[in-house]
This record gives C-alpha cells, sequence and structure tokens, in this order.
C-alpha cells in the first residue's frame, strides 16, 4: 500500500457505486449483474459500452457515482478503536446515533408516568 493509499478511507479506497438516474437501481460493483451477465468484481468503468439498466434499460451515461456503499467510513489503522464503532459503514452509524435518541427521547418522556 503506498503512502497515498494510506492517506484515503476504505469508502474512498473501495469502488464506487452509480445509480441510475431513471429507475433509482444502484450497481454495485461487489454484486456484479446476473441479469447481463456481469461477474462479481466488475467496477462501473469496466462495463461493456452497450450494458443497460437492468430495471429500466437506459444506457451507461444515466448512471451517476453515488460513492462507495458498504464500506467503513475510516481509515483502516483505526479500525481497531473505539468498541468496534470504526468498523460500521455511515448509515449504521446513523442508525445508531438516531436510533439511541430517540430512545433517550422515549425514556424521558416516560418519566412523566412515575406520578
Amino acid at each position: 500500500m503506498s503512502d497515498r493509499d494510506q492517506e484515503k478511507t476504505l469508502a474512498e479506497q473501495a469502488p464506487a457505486s452509480y445509480e441510475c438516474r431513471s429507475c433509482g437501481y444502484v450497481y454495485e460493483p461487489a454484486k456484479g449483474d446476473n441479469k447481463s451477465k456481469v461477474p462479481a468484481g466488475t467496477l462501473f468503468e469496466e462495463l461493456p459500452n452497450d450494458w443497460r439498466c437492468p430495471v429500466c434499460g437506459v444506457r451507461k451515461t444515466q448512471f451517476i457515482n453515488i460513492g462507495a456503499t458498504g464500506a467503513p467510513s475510516g481509515f483502516a489503522s483505526n479500525l481497531d478503536y473505539g468498541f468496534g464503532v470504526n468498523r460500521l459503514t455511515p448509515g449504521q452509524k446513523n442508525i445508531l446515533i438516531f436510533g439511541s435518541l430517540a430512545l433517550a427521547f422515549l425514556l424521558f418522556l416516560s418519566l412523566y408516568g412515575l406520578n
């Protein structure tokens, strides 16, 4: 791993996913495309020019880069710190944070029932 790769987060190093602007289908390189027989691990840039969205049939030019999905947002050197929270994806961290806030709010409201 070069020094340049160590400066990037794991999410920045992971292959990007692309979303169809017409129907919302997300092409994830880790899954590939079974309908078009594109094997898992094929990057979006490596797809043939005649590849089309498996849901609505639009061309590759109608897809936008939405970044990596399912990759931890931190650096590789920090993954072992913080009770395993550094291994969570950004979406999982959002659920943890806002779920905890909602639970705390409900517990606060339940105190009114202690009359």
